[in-house]
């Protein structure tokens, strides 16, 4: 288990326009990577995901509950690794149906989140240019 820094939480939350790339793979292993916004840390050990427009990404989290998230600020930057868990009943999922409709409000269109995808942290790496790029850091 791997934890995030105070740090890492401060760059996640300068994130480039807010949307995060957001890795899965199916059962073989063909990759597939989509970018998405609702995206919130929920603890220092765990990142949820919104699930509104997944097709292929459900079906690869279904498979196969691996992924790999990646955030940055300009010259620093940290990519996620974790096991992920669909959750589509109970209070995360209702905070996180809440926080979507909040969202679609704000931006001026309906959002519903279909399901809360909960990202275990297990390891995180560097992907800051430099010498220690793709380090890994826990």
């Amino acid at each position: 288990m791997a934890v995030l820094t105070e740090r890492m939480k401060e760059i996640f939350g300068k994130q480039v326009n807010r949307t995060f790339p957001f890795g899965t793979a199916d059962k073989n292993g063909v990759p597939n990577v989509v970018p998405v916004n609702g995206v919130k840390i929920l603890n220092d050990e765990a990142i949820l995901v919104s699930n509104q427009f997944f097709g292929k990404t459900l079906d690869n989290l279904k498979e196969n509950p691996k992924v790999a998230i990646t955030f940055w600020d300009k010259f620093e930057g940290y990519q996620v690794k974790g096991e992920a868990q669909i959750v589509t009943e109970g209070e995360v999922f209702e905070e996180t149906s809440e926080w979507i409709r909040k969202m679609g409000e704000k931006l001026g269109f309906p959002l519903k989140s279909k399901g809360a995808i909960v990202i275990k942290i297990e390891e995180i790496y560097s992907v800051s240019p430099g010498p220690d790029a793709g380090k890994k850091l826990t």
